[in-house]
């Protein structure tokens, strides 16, 4: 569940996406195309780069027979039949990693990404039954959720099997410190964390322009959240340790190609924006706990104010609860177990956040 943290003090270089099928440059060499998804969020942005006679592919959208008719027609229409030479997936999630088994196979080209984008989707395609085990649902339930959400939650795993093609057999590891030589162009790997671990991005200090997958997007905050596998993880201090490395080592000056939404300059900008929004949501559960300790689930109503599905309570418990497990880290909260079971939290002080 990205949530909406709109900016103002953004400058869009297109105005409007390409239309369906159709590609835009947006750097030498760099074209960007949409592959729609069946979301709320309604679409995932591509790019392509040259590459030699061909060109290299970033990110694929979800595997549906929609999703590889947009791919054929792609390469068959806008490409010039320029052959794909290469795809390179910036992070496990379905709509970026989705049909790169499909094209990978199909187009005889090498996968490209990160060792924990690539177990992590392997582990979850192989084995989608894992997170029905009654160590993950009692998780869920120790935190407060009800039985209808948790048993939504633990059927996750069968929809990401629907929406990713069989992997590749073999990949090409990135690490972050690379240099990606694409064409004539070299890209510097960087790495992000928070919203997926190791994310992947790619910084090309001579054009300016940084393909910052979802890191930083440009109107919506990308989803922070715990998942059952690693309940004590603490995904938002190392999202905002991800966004305080990207102001520190990419200029203000770079265009930012995210993975939705609009490309954008601004990038320091919306860093600092980003950074307020996740404080602001701190102290929104800092003050709902100074008088009673609440629960994860308990606490959702703080953050989220419409009326949630389970489906979308699912996504707003993971994230409420990125928040707490930050504030417990940093001892503004502590954490207790009562006699039915359900931690809680309380004894909110006030968090050192650094800027």
């Amino acid at each position: 569940m990205k949530s909406a943290v709109t900016s103002q003090s953004l400058t869009f270089p297109h105005a409007s996406p390409p239309a369906p099928g159709e590609a835009v440059e947006v750097a030498p060499g760099v074209l960007w195309m949409r592959i729609a998804l069946p979301f709320r969020l309604d679409h995932v942005n591509i790019y392509l780069i040259r590459d030699c006679e061909g060109w290299a592919a970033v990110d694929t959208g979800i595997d549906n027979p929609s999703t590889r008719a947009a791919w054929e027609a792609l390469i068959a229409g806008t490409l010039g039949g320029r052959p794909l030479t290469r795809l390179i997936v910036t992070h496990h999630h379905p709509d970026h990693i989705g049909l790169a088994g499909w094209l990978c196979e199909r187009f005889d080209i090498p996968l490209l990404t990160s060792e924990t984008c690539y177990l992590a989707c392997l582990n979850i395609s192989l084995n989608p039954r894992s997170i029905e085990n009654k160590v993950y649902s009692d998780f869920y339930t120790r935190h407060g959720l009800d039985q209808e959400t948790t048993a939504t939650v633990a059927t996750l795993g069968h929809r990401y099997l629907k929406m990713v093609s069989p992997l590749p057999p073999t990949f090409q590891r990135l690490i972050a410190g690379d240099a990606l030589k694409i064409g004539e162009q070299v890209f510097s790997v960087l790495s992000g964390d928070g919203h997926a671990a190791e994310q992947i991005m790619l910084w090309n200090n001579n054009g300016g322009y940084l393909l910052a997958a979802d890191q930083v997007l440009a109107k919506i905050t990308p989803n922070i959240s715990v998942w059952a596998v690693e309940p004590n993880g603490d995904p938002l201090g190392l999202y905002l340790r991800s966004l305080r490395a990207l102001r520190a080592d990419i200029p203000a000056s770079a265009l930012v190609l995210p993975g939705h939404q609009l490309p954008f300059f601004g990038l320091h900008r919306r860093v600092d924006e980003l950074l307020a929004h996740h404080r602001e949501r701190c102290d929104l559960i800092l003050d709902a706990c100074r008088a009673n300790a609440k629960s994860a689930a308990e606490l959702v109503p703080a953050l989220f104010h419409r009326k949630l599905d389970p489906h979308q309570m699912g996504f707003a418990f993971s994230e409420t609860l990125a928040h707490v497990n930050y504030l417990l880290r940093q001892g503004a909260l502590t954490s207790h177990v009562g006699g039915d079971g359900v931690e809680r939290a309380g004894g909110a002080t006030e968090v050192p956040f650094q800027k």
